[in-house]
């Protein structure tokens, strides 16, 4: 009895609110290939791995578990074991996950010693005050949502997370179901960390799946939110380019950096002359932020020069980028070639299979499928070429149709997604793809699942063109300032009407 006072008595000690018990809790699975799936989750997002392996032979366990830990230590990521006793002291682990059927807290503390971390698998608030009161570090909640992975018993549900948040003290780990698109509620609900198996580990690419999840976390952040690059040329009259780029990233409540591929002489009436930037010299400055600022979100725009893009590819990928905006800028508003035939075969070749989402109008899903699209059946087409080509979601937008209401079609790969709006007559429309794109960057840096940060950032460049006053004698801007206040408004933030 006296030794569990003591433990009692270090519990109450612990800092429960600098636990590493936080983020993306990633729970292996007895697949292929583990080692390396895993490795490119933990450089993608992943918080903390749990091994769990029911099958095989103790030595195959042991050398397993010995190559997870070795990849968590070097990344700083904690390395816990499921169920398992004995795997847990041979391999020296932070700690180790209990289920309901599992054994005590407090033996497996004196098994491992006072500063290893024990979980406890819950489902009620009943069991979650029960592991508390014995001396748990953290609880397991489940499951939030059904799950094809195994019959589910007990669904505790996203509703039962903010009671016992209320009356437990010790981080919660949601699991059951939860994936990119559901696990914004759960977040929101209160959950320290989601625990993942095949939403991580089933995906084709383990390490982007990890990224999108961890960016859910952004939600909870102070304003400003998220950072998002922008690696695009400059507009001198400031209605496109980085400057669209900047004002929406920032007025959206996001942290913006730049890169510039190229300045140009533009105003409402067009594009006078263009200087390219060095390919060297967008390579230092890629370095410069990419080496110092944490960027959630990397968004392209006119990229000007073959060089260019494949410095932009190399550094993207040497720096481990995942979610990557591309709004690929062929045209300016008033008709100049802002790309030319060499620069389109290494976009295609280099940067596009690297984009999380491609943003094309119609004139540039033409010139990168080479059929026409004069429908929204063409629109469809398109996006599963390009997909097919490597971008992983499209986003064909159908401002450019003749007639009717003005939709844009989201391809993931399976689903196609409709985003209407009723078509606005105006010429004033200079810089709405560079204003989508970074609205839909910038959401997304701010946690939002990508089908929601579509739907906000298509609710955000409506309300800019609707907005927009008369400026210049050709095309003029968006109004991103009254479309942002708009924003703000819906958000409940103090706004100016």
């Amino acid at each position: 009895m006296e030794n569990r006072k003591d433990f009692l008595r270090l519990v109450v000690d612990r800092d429960f609110n600098n636990s590493p018990i936080r983020g993306v809790y990633l729970i292996t699975d007895e697949g292929t290939r583990l080692a390396e799936r895993v490795k490119a989750a933990i450089n993608s997002g992943v918080s903390v791995v749990q091994y769990r392996k029911k099958t095989g032979e103790p030595g195959e366990k042991l050398s397993i578990g010995l190559q997870l830990k070795k990849q968590c230590a070097e990344a700083g990521v904690t390395f816990l074991v499921n169920d398992d006793l004995a795997l847990a002291k041979a391999l020296d682990a932070d700690g180790l996950h209990l289920g309901q059927e599992d054994g005590s807290s407090l033996e497996a503390r004196r098994e491992l010693g006072p500063r290893k971390i024990i979980g406890v698998s819950t489902h009620n608030l009943e069991e979650a005050l029960k592991a508390q009161s014995d001396g748990a570090d953290y609880i397991g909640l489940g499951a939030m949502f059904p799950t094809d992975s195994k019959e589910i018993s007990h669904l505790a549900g996203p509703e039962a997370l903010p009671a016992i948040k209320e009356r437990v003290k010790l981080p919660v780990v949601a699991i059951g179901g939860i994936n990119r698109d559901n696990g914004s509620q759960i977040v929101d609900n209160g959950a320290d960390a989601l625990a993942v198996i095949s939403a991580i580990l089933g995906h084709r690419e383990p390490g982007l799946a990890a990224a999108e999840l961890a960016l859910l976390f952004n939600r909870r952040a102070q304003f400003p939110r998220g950072n998002v690059l922008t690696i695009a040329g400059s507009d001198s009259g400031g209605g496109a380019g980085i400057q669209a780029d900047l004002k929406t990233i920032t007025l959206l409540g996001s942290y913006g950096a730049s890169a510039m591929t190229a300045l140009t002489a533009q105003n409402t009436r067009g594009v006078a002359a263009i200087h390219g930037v060095p390919a060297e010299f967008l390579a230092q400055q890629l370095d410069s932020v990419l080496s110092d600022i944490h960027v959630d979100v990397v968004k392209t725009g006119m990229l000007f020069s073959a060089d260019n893009i494949g410095i932009i590819a190399d550094k993207l990928q040497q720096y481990g980028k995942k979610i990557i905006i591309i709004d690929p800028v062929m045209l300016a508003k008033g008709g100049a070639e802002l790309i030319d035939r060499e620069a389109l075969a290494v976009f295609k070749k280099r940067l596009l299979p690297g984009a999380y989402l491609l943003t094309p109008n119609i004139p540039e899903a033409e010139k990168l499928t080479g059929f026409t699209v004069s429908c929204e059946d063409d629109m469809q087409r398109a996006a599963k070429t390009l997909h097919q080509m490597g971008a992983r979601n499209v986003l064909v937008k159908g401002g450019h149709l003749a007639e009717g209401t003005a939709v844009d079609i989201l391809f993931d790969g399976k689903n196609f997604s409709q985003f209407p709006v009723p078509r606005i007559l105006t010429k004033n429309t200079h810089g709405t793809g560079c204003t989508l794109a970074s609205a839909i960057s910038t959401f997304l840096a701010q946690g939002e699942p990508l089908p929601q940060a579509v739907a906000r950032a298509k609710e955000f460049i409506t309300a800019a063109i609707k907005l927009a006053h008369p400026l210049g004698k050709g095309h003029g801007p968006v109004n991103h300032y009254m479309a942002a206040q708009k924003v703000r408004c819906q958000q409940g933030v103090p706004c100016q009407e």
